[in-house]
């Protein structure tokens, strides 16, 4: 035999040998996934013992303790990882009742970092902000809050969602409907804005002038949900009221019915206290100092449990890593998850870590997040990587078909600006790949809201991206190929602009929230 046939046998002969033990781990991960799902125990530790997981929170550290822990169980190294300090802030419980002209115990609850009413309860009247013609008949307005619980949200025309009235009103009944209610958004928002305020500034105003509570309805368009975020004020409450409770207490207050509030509303002021990431790893055994990461945000706003934003993505990680571990114990390359802190106010712990890790962005085969909901993943793009077809073809031809023929991709695709952490590693040059969920209506009903919550998980949905991710990884760490970090040079058109994208700036980590 010539040495140009001893070499293709030997070849082929390695190729099956690669495919064979692929095929073999790859049916191992299925076989994991399917058999011995830890998904539920892990949902219910961290949603319903932890809970929600704002960050500074005594939760959000608990959170952060409990993953090394489960880490640790699995013979996974894994620690927390400093990165800055917040403000801290424990929610206690909230009460919110309407003791005239009738009773009724009112559904909401006070905003994060919300000051507290200190253990007595504030009995008040409850006014509206009145229509305001410009920013001097504000300030003669603005004395009449002495005392008083101001609502300062409009008051919606309905607590049906569109598709509710979309489906059973009239056509020229539901086009009146939104006709009605587009021209209410924009008659309020122009009596906001001739206060010479903001949203953000007008909480700030009210209470200066003496108002004992601020009041708003941060409605999410669909039955049951708002939106919780944080509170502006610094001295009284700001509270989130259901738009039915809300419209009830504005109507009563419209009408000249003086309606009287009791609010008791506790949570703890704790200073400044420090913020972490969770990382976890399986050391790699050929390359150990290149690296494959799984990332997910950690923690969450705490108006429910923090379920599919992003507890979903945090459990399919944790998963993947445990099954991994499992049947992939000895890595080619280094695998690492990172669990970041406060990606809700702007990606701050995935930022940190870019900025303290550059032998790890330098030297990353790749990186999968996942934290838009509990969805089957159906999108990955390239990020405007010009070799990204290459790898992510290659790496998704070893997926199941079940999985795999539902996900579309885009090559090069446009490299992510912000919404989630793999943004961080894409401005920084590195390649993050984002593994964008179908949406079971997040948007609208868990993102942000009071109603996300363990019962909204899909957990066979989670188990399919379980598999997915854990042979992305494998396949990444397997690959014979260093990947390429070279950007395409035609960006897709910015459908916003109008113009070619550009590749997104490198921004710092806030590592002093809220002091």
């Amino acid at each position: 035999m010539n040495k140009k046939l001893l070499f293709s046998a030997l070849f082929l002969c390695a190729s099956a040998s690669a495919f064979a033990q692929d095929r073999k781990v790859i049916d191992n991960i299925v076989k994991e996934v399917n058999e011995n799902s830890q998904l539920e125990k892990l949902a219910h530790e961290l949603l319903d013992v932890v809970g929600p997981r704002l960050v500074g929170s005594p939760q959000m550290k608990q959170a952060n303790d409990w993953a090394v822990k489960k880490y640790s169980d699995w013979g996974i190294s894994a620690k927390n990882e400093k990165w800055g300090e917040w403000a801290g802030w424990e929610r206690g419980i909230t009460h919110i009742d309407l003791i005239s002209p009738r009773v009724r115990t009112l559904e909401g609850t006070q905003l994060a970092w919300s000051p507290s009413t200190n253990g007595k309860a504030i009995n008040a009247e409850a006014i509206i902000l009145p229509e305001i013609t410009d920013s001097v008949s504000f300030q003669k307005w603005l004395p009449n809050v002495k005392g008083k619980i101001v609502l300062i949200s409009m008051n919606q025309l309905s607590g049906r969602p569109e598709k509710n009235w979309e489906e059973f009103a009239t056509k020229d009944l539901f086009e009146k409907f939104k006709k009605e209610k587009a021209e209410a958004a924009k008659t309020w928002a122009a009596s906001l804005a001739k206060t010479g305020l903001t949203a953000k500034t007008l909480p700030v105003a009210l209470e200066n002038a003496g108002a004992v509570a601020v009041v708003i309805n941060n409605w999410s368009q669909g039955f049951g949900v708002d939106k919780i975020f944080g509170a502006n004020t610094t001295k009284v409450p700001t509270l989130d009221l259901s738009v039915e409770d809300y419209g009830l207490v504005y109507r009563l207050a419209l009408n000249g019915d003086k309606p009287k509030l009791k609010i008791e509303a506790d949570s703890k002021k704790l200073g400044a206290v420090p913020t972490f990431n969770t990382i976890a790893e399986i050391k790699g055994t050929q390359k150990p100092n290149e690296y494959v990461m799984l990332s997910a945000h950690f923690d969450s706003w705490d108006g429910a449990s923090g379920a599919t934003d992003n507890g979903s993505g945090t459990i399919l990680m944790m998963e993947a890593m445990r099954i991994l571990k499992k049947i992939y114990p000895n890595p080619k390359r280094t695998i690492l998850v990172g669990h970041w802190g406060s990606e809700e106010q702007g990606l701050n712990g995935s930022r940190a870590f870019v900025e303290d890790h550059p032998e790890i962005v330098g030297n990353l085969q790749a990186l999968f997040n996942q934290d838009n909901g509990t969805g089957r993943v159906v999108n990955i793009g390239g990020q405007g990587f010009a070799k990204s077809k290459d790898y992510i073809t290659r790496w998704l031809a070893a997926v199941p078909d079940t999985i795999k023929n539902q996900i579309k991709t885009s090559f090069p695709g446009t490299p992510g600006a912000g919404g989630s952490d793999f943004a961080s590693f894409v401005a920084a040059g590195a390649l993050g790949y984002s593994l964008s969920s179908t949406s079971w209506d997040y948007g609208t009903y868990t993102w942000h809201t009071n109603r996300d919550s363990y019962d909204k998980l899909v957990f066979d949905e989670i188990r399919s991206n379980v598999i997915l991710a854990a042979i992305m990884v494998y396949m990444a760490s397997e690959d014979p190929e260093k990947t390429s970090t070279e950007k395409a040079k035609d960006l897709p058109v910015n459908e916003r602009t109008g113009k070619p994208s550009t590749w997104p700036v490198q921004t710092k980590s806030n590592r002093k929230g809220g002091l």
